[in-house]
């Protein structure tokens, strides 16, 4: 038997596996992520490594191959345990193991470290007030201030004493010479949290809350390790109800991760749990320096971070005693990777929270039909939140079917009611905010005097508009030419939507010329801090309308605002993707929770071109379970996931011509692989994108009703792209479960 061992997990050095032969007084000893000493280069130094694979096949000559010394003493278990989280990685979501490594290890390149230095008094009281009494007789006054102030307090920050005695450095190195006082340096850590004093509100739990709790502390107690869904109307609590059970399993002395989904909810939340748990608490996120990343991993192997909050890299954090992962906002796409592995954070957390006996707590007040579907096999315990917290009620909603405003000859992107409503809450000096849903802004045709959407026949998606006048099917390749006329009523109101947050920005300042408008979108947060500065501004009251993408409407909580107003509720409705029914009641609900939790009620205004659409009206009810039925139907009708698993096959090249054979030869082969016939097979086709940078993109799509054939699939595609040479001028991906469209 052979073990495949990498050497010196840095990121530097993460570029090569090597092969290494198991003495038999090792074998059956040896695991993934076991941490082995190995003889290495020319002088076969003694060097540790960690064992990635196995086999009993080797391409060297057996003699050259150095045997495996022995099982490394005192290694870290926690880099042996994500070592063999990155191998299941790579076998689910394909890509090579070094790739998968470098996801999952924390930075080791050392960072400029931080030194805060301080001057220590040396001298006993009675020696330090006689050598006083000389400075001062020689007049030697910079010194005697600096003595006298140590004096008072022993040791005090090098910096501060600087500035606030007006002194030199050089009279701080001549006490120092004379060994009156000495230097003394401390390492500091970046800490990436803005520190301020919060009042901390004692909060007083609901029922449902309590139970939620509880039943998670009487299993947790009892050893049962398990998954939950805490599934919450917008509103109800869900965040005190991850702070308890984490202060609860940090009791124990065990550690947690909260994931969140994007950059723009990490201040409100962060400061929630910092008012809680104070220093213990970190966070990662794109948006930090190098050397602060690089500090909260010292922080966590110093023992200084109990939770580490962040999107999904956090789930990565380090921690030698991980009791609990909480997934906030479970249901998000940003959870997904679009780097190679493409790994899901919520699947990823499963096999983490398994490997080291930790619970998962999924949260969401829209969960994904994974997690809904999960938890209906009785694999994932359901706990609700029906109620909101305090006296806030849920909105009342209202639909405007921009149908009938054409009909009244209203033109304009704000429906009559709508702008009613804008000009009594601006009277009533509350806020608005205004949505516009904006996914699925590329590519579908409709008609804004029926509401009809251009479909593809075999896949049940809507038909992209692509230059040169064709609408085309991003799965199946199917084509057909632009339309001109609806097809249904005759209108020649057909075609794309065409406004952004700008337009509207312009629109309702002219408008409203009287109130303070702020945007958010990907113009406005580009800077370091961009989200916070605007989130802060409105929370404050510096604005009266909210403009903003899909960034605005997740997980921000603002007492004040009484309006939200949903723009285009039906962009992603009809995006070319089998998931945009799901996203569009997603981002409602969401959208819609903003408004009314204060003190006083909330109204939504749901704008669509589509009211009948069962997502709209289940989004406008509030109801997930009524709107999950319906959408697993249509699920288990076409066979998406969750219903079955599907697996896409990016093939990328800068031939189009050799890509397009490329893609036949590997379709071709899969069929012939599958010979229980248990894979369904579509495609190749070109996706919405079909060139980048003069690079050319084809996707397959694998369809199957279980998982394991699908990776087995992948597995012999690897292979077989490997050992044809002409695969090596493409460059392919796996996408297992995507949850993008290509």
């Amino acid at each position: 038997m052979y073990a495949d061992i990498i050497i010196d997990i840095t990121h530097e050095k993460l570029d090569k596996v090597f092969q290494y032969r198991i003495p038999s007084h090792l074998e059956g000893m040896l695991k993934v992520g076991t941490e082995v000493v190995v003889p290495f280069g020319r002088g076969n130094k003694e060097t540790k490594g960690y064992v990635t694979a196995f086999s009993d096949q080797t391409d060297y000559d057996e003699a050259k191959i150095k045997p495996v010394l022995r099982v490394a003493e005192g290694s870290m278990q926690i880099e042996a345990k994500l070592v063999a989280l990155a191998a299941w990685m790579k076998e689910r979501y394909g890509g090579t193991m070094i790739q998968a490594l470098k996801t999952v290890l924390p930075i080791k390149r050392e960072e400029r470290k931080l030194k805060k230095r301080r001057v220590r008094l040396l001298l006993k009281e009675e020696e330090g007030k006689a050598l006083l009494e000389v400075y001062l007789h020689k007049n030697q006054k910079a010194r005697a201030r600096l003595l006298a102030a140590l004096l008072d307090q022993h040791e005090q920050d090098y910096e501060t004493l600087i500035k606030n005695l007006n002194i030199s450095r050089s009279v701080v190195r001549a006490l120092e010479e004379q060994n009156v006082v000495a230097m003394v340096s401390e390492q500091i850590f970046r800490n990436p949290i803005r520190q301020e004093k919060k009042q901390v509100v004692p909060v007083v739990f609901t029922k449902e809350q309590t139970d939620a709790v509880e039943r998670f502390w009487q299993e947790y107690r009892q050893g049962i390790q398990t998954t939950y869904l805490l599934y919450g109307v917008t509103g109800s609590g869900k965040t005190e109800v991850y702070m308890e059970m984490i202060a609860r399993v940090l009791a124990q002395g065990k550690q947690a991760i909260v994931l969140i989904p994007e950059i723009a909810l990490t201040y409100q939340t962060v400061m929630r749990f910092y008012s809680r748990f104070g220093n213990r608490v970190s966070i990662l996120n794109s948006r930090m320096s190098q050397g602060e990343r690089y500090d909260q991993m010292e922080r966590v192997k110093a023992g200084e971070v109990d939770v580490m909050i962040g999107p999904r890299s956090a789930l990565f954090t380090p921690f030698s005693n991980l009791g609990l992962i909480v997934i906030d906002e479970e249901h998000e796409t940003t959870y997904k990777s679009e780097q190679v592995p493409r790994f899901h954070a919520r699947e990823t957390a499963w096999e983490r929270a398994r490997n080291e006996g930790a619970s998962l707590v999924l949260g969401s007040a829209t969960p994904s039909l994974e997690a809904f579907s999960a938890c209906e096999r009785g694999e994932c315990q359901l706990l609700k939140l029906t109620q909101r917290t305090g006296t806030a009620k849920l909105p009342s909603v209202y639909v405007a079917d921009m149908r009938e405003e054409l009909k009244r000859g209203n033109r304009s992107i704000l429906s009559d009611h709508l702008r009613e409503l804008m000009e009594d809450r601006l009277n009533r000096k509350e806020q608005v905010i205004l949505f516009l849903n904006r996914r699925g802004y590329a590519g579908f045709i409709s008609c804004r005097s029926c509401g009809y959407v251009v479909k593809c026949p075999h896949c049940d998606v809507s038909l992209s508009s692509h230059r040169g006048g064709r609408l085309v099917c991003h799965y199946c390749g199917y084509e057909e030419p632009m339309i001109q006329n609806c097809p249904s009523c005759g209108s020649h109101f057909i075609g794309g939507f065409r406004a952004g947050t700008q337009q509207i920005e312009e629109l309702v300042k002219r408008q409203f010329p009287q109130a303070g408008v702020l945007r958010m979108d990907m113009d406005t947060t580009r800077n370091k801090d961009g989200h916070e500065k605007i989130l802060e501004t409105f929370e404050n009251g510096g604005a009266d309308i909210l403009i903003g993408t899909q960034m605005i409407v997740k997980g921000h909580d603002f007492p004040n605002v009484t309006l939200v107003g949903i723009l285009a509720a039906d962009l992603s409705l009809y995006s070319d993707d089998y998931r945009s029914a799901e996203r569009t009641f997603q981002l409602l609900t969401q959208a819609a929770g903003r408004a009314g939790r204060g003190k006083r009620e909330g109204e939504v205004v749901i704008q669509t071109y589509s009211p009948e659409h069962y997502s709209i009206e289940k989004a406008a009810a509030q109801d997930y379970e009524g709107f999950y039925q319906e959408e697993m139907n249509y699920r288990e009708l076409m066979g998406y996931p969750p219903a079955e698993h599907l697996m896409a096959v990016l093939m990328m090249g800068a031939e189009e011509e050799h890509l397009a054979l490329a893609a036949k030869y590997l379709k071709e082969y899969t069929l012939r692989i599958d010979r229980e016939q248990k894979l369904q097979v579509i495609g190749p086709a070109s996706p919405y994108v079909g060139k980048v940078n003069d690079v050319y993109r084809k996707v397959l799509y694998l369809k199957c009703e279980t998982i394991d054939p699908l990776i087995d699939a992948k597995n012999k595609m690897e292979k077989y792209i490997e050992i044809n040479r002409g695969f090596q001028s493409i460059r392919i991906q796996f996408d297992l479960d995507p949850m993008n469209i290509f």
